[in-house]
């Protein structure tokens, strides 16, 4: 089976390339215009390159066109749950359109191996935009492998973010942050 493995970070790449690419052709599909500033995006891009090369992967740089992401959550700003999945229907989207144009059999995500991603929604949003573009969306959980993930792309230096990448994830994890911060504190008061 040829596989487009949509690619969010290289933190996140390490496991399911290692999984996937042992059975079948895989090629790799950077398509993510929800990041954001420009910066994190090409900061992110970067360390997933980086190790990519490293490994002989190849990696196709989708388009990157913020703009295209603002038109998916538009209305969906206060709402999480749906903006997510908005934004991962884009972003599978754009990786099935690339595999179909390409030949690819289907499309599988590294989404899945964070254990803040909701599996169920990534599932929907992909069985829809890979339906759409005449591919399969292979159902994927790569939870269990996390620990490991987090461990070599520390081992390796990579560059590890603490947020999903939007703006709103952005506000939402300092959000997050600075409230276990103030609990830490109080416990110790």
């Amino acid at each position: 089976m040829r596989i487009m493995l949509h690619a969010c970070c290289g933190p996140c790449l390490l496991e399911p390339w290692d999984a996937l690419s042992a059975d079948h052709e895989v090629r790799v599909a950077y398509a993510n215009p929800n990041i954001h500033p420009l910066a994190e995006y090409e900061r992110r891009r970067d360390t997933l390159l980086g190790w990519a090369a490293s490994q002989g992967i190849e990696v196709d740089e989708l388009a990157y066109e913020p703009e295209s992401w603002d038109r998916a959550v538009a209305g969906l700003e206060d709402r999480p749950g749906e903006r997510c999945r908005a934004c991962f229907r884009l972003r599978l989207g754009l990786a099935a359109a690339h595999a179909a144009e390409l030949g690819y059999d289907a499309v599988a995500t590294t989404l899945t191996v964070s254990p803040w991603q909701d599996p169920d929604a990534i599932r929907e949003a992909g069985a829809r935009a890979c339906a759409e573009h005449g591919v399969e969306f292979l159902v994927t959980d790569f939870r269990e492998r996390y620990p490991e993930a987090t461990r070599r792309s520390r081992e390796l230096g990579m560059y590890r973010q603490n947020y999903c990448g939007c703006r709103y994830s952005d506000e939402e994890s300092r959000q997050q942050r600075e409230r276990r911060r103030a609990e830490r504190a109080a416990r110790r008061a």
